[in-house]
């Protein structure tokens, strides 16, 4: 009887706690906005429609001459596809003019492997331009794979910075 009466007290006092037991409210997680999309790269030239040489000097697009690539990956990333556009609207406006893409690694890997990454990296960048318009006898591409490092540290951030092809322009018309 006495284990009858303690099991019914038990059961008495859990039923008791949990009545008393305060209901906590469950708040949902913020919605956090996505972040703004890139400001727009000015891709026209101003002037009567046509890319000049003087706009290589002056155009906010056209002064960007490097294309960055995510690791051991030879596609140009989304967000420089304004700015290969805005370089085969010059080639296309004219076609005297020359590049020499530069196809550049960071220094991870052998010689062998990123000397072919970087004339990849290049090439890609003469197939999106040409692609745009752009003619294959304006293009020259070399690769340095990993010789030509912009930084030094052994860091992810800075072999970011080397994994890149940079425009040079040989002749402007």
């Amino acid at each position: 009887m006495k284990t009858f009466a303690r099991i019914s007290l038990a059961a008495l006092l859990c039923v008791g706690l949990a009545a008393c037991a305060s209901k906590q409210e469950v708040k949902p997680a913020p919605e956090v906005a996505p972040p703004p999309p890139p400001a727009p790269v000015q891709t026209a030239p101003v002037s009567n429609g046509k890319f000049t040489p003087a706009d290589l000097e002056t155009n906010a697009c056209l002064l960007k001459r490097r294309i960055y690539f995510n690791f051991n990956r030879a596609n140009i990333k989304p967000e420089y596809d304004d700015i290969v556009a805005c370089h085969a609207k010059y080639l296309v406006d004219n076609p005297g003019a020359r590049v020499t893409l530069q196809g550049n690694t960071d220094p991870r890997g052998s010689r062998e492997y990123n000397l072919g990454l970087g004339e990849r990296r290049a090439n890609s960048v003469e197939q999106a331009m040409e692609a745009l318009g752009a003619q294959a006898d304006q293009f020259t591409v070399v690769s340095y794979g990993k010789e030509r490092p912009v930084c030094n540290e052994m860091t992810e951030a800075c072999w970011a910075k080397d994994r890149r092809v940079v425009i040079v322009y040989t002749k402007t018309e």
